[in-house]
């Protein structure tokens, strides 16, 4: 290649050839300082994030060292079922299902859903599976029509702590127990609009053990998850094979499954398949699995013990 001294010496019959000569000279030349440039930035840019993930690491397995999670009996993870509403099916279909499996459950109850099918509730208490709050009147954002009355943007603290107050008080009054858990309902956690929206944990984390969300989508690290908003996993139209594979993925990490349902029948939108449940029951009562399968206050009451012993100044909540 000429230098542009040359180029510049080159008679031409026309000034603009010349002119673009040089123009496409120095266009390569901004290029290639450009390329230099990224290239540069980039090889900063991989060496810092290499450090990071570097320190992370030896942070995490420091982390790891101090604070190791034991399941009881040696299990390598946690699995609870859920379900929630007090849906009809859960009593027609449920119990029969759950007893048979030698399984307890947690049901997150309404109050009105209790009142239709009282007595196949008392029966639930009676097979000693676990009754959950889920609020008196499931608020959740008015964007679904069937909250647009009972949206939780027209809720303050007040008003939602009468909802999880009231809640017990006809639970108790209708079952003769005192929730010790809780299931948000829509899994939402928030009370106003805009500027005077606030999260409504701290009421939970005050009245209850745990709190259950809903739609999550990882498994609860027992060391480090926040008991008052647990993660909760749907296992509504999943088929056997997909719920095994949270149950697997939770088992490889050492987690806490709690999984989401509301009616039990034929798969379906919001309905836990029966043939899919009976599997992983058996699958989750098998030893060689692994797994602890207990209700959510069981397993949280673990955890919450647990932490306890390894930092006594941790707190209870």
């Amino acid at each position: 290649m000429l230098p542009a001294s040359k180029i510049a010496a080159i008679p031409t019959a026309n000034g603009d050839i010349q002119g673009s000569v040089l123009y496409r000279l120095n266009k390569r030349r901004t290029t290639v300082r450009g390329l230099r440039s990224m290239i540069g930035v980039g090889m900063c840019l991989a060496i810092f994030m290499s450090t990071v993930r570097s320190k992370q690491s030896s942070s995490l397995q420091k982390g790891e060292e101090l604070t190791h999670f034991h399941w009881p009996d040696g299990k390598e993870a946690a699995v609870s079922l859920s379900f929630d509403d007090a849906r009809l099916s859960q009593i027609d279909h449920g119990l029969a299902l759950f007893k048979k499996a030698g399984v307890k459950v947690t049901f997150f109850v309404l109050p009105d859903g209790v009142e239709k099918r009282l007595a196949g509730w008392k029966q639930a208490v009676a097979d000693g599976h676990e009754i959950g709050n889920h609020s008196l009147t499931h608020p959740c954002t008015g964007n679904y029509a069937f909250s647009l009355r009972n949206a939780l943007e027209d809720y303050d603290l007040a008003r939602m702590a009468q909802q999880l107050d009231g809640a017990n008080e006809e639970i108790y009054r209708q079952l003769g127990v005192k929730p010790r858990t809780f299931a948000y309902p829509c899994g939402q956690k928030f009370v106003g609009r805009g500027l005077d929206v606030k999260s409504y944990v701290p009421l939970v984390a005050d009245r209850f053990l745990a709190g259950r969300g809903y739609l999550d989508e990882s498994a609860n690290d027992p060391r480090i998850c926040d008991l008052a908003q647990a993660m909760g996993t749907s296992f509504d139209d999943l088929d056997f094979s997909q719920m095994k594979k949270i149950v697997d993925d939770a088992i490889e990490q050492g987690r806490w499954v709690i999984f989401v349902g509301h009616e039990i029948g034929e798969r379906g939108y919001q309905v836990t398949d029966t043939k899919a449940l009976e599997a992983l029951c058996e699958y989750l009562k098998n030893p060689a699995t692994g797994v602890w399968l207990g209700t959510v206050q069981e397993i949280a009451a673990h955890i919450r013990t647990q932490r306890e012993n390894t930092n006594p100044s941790a707190t209870k909540k």
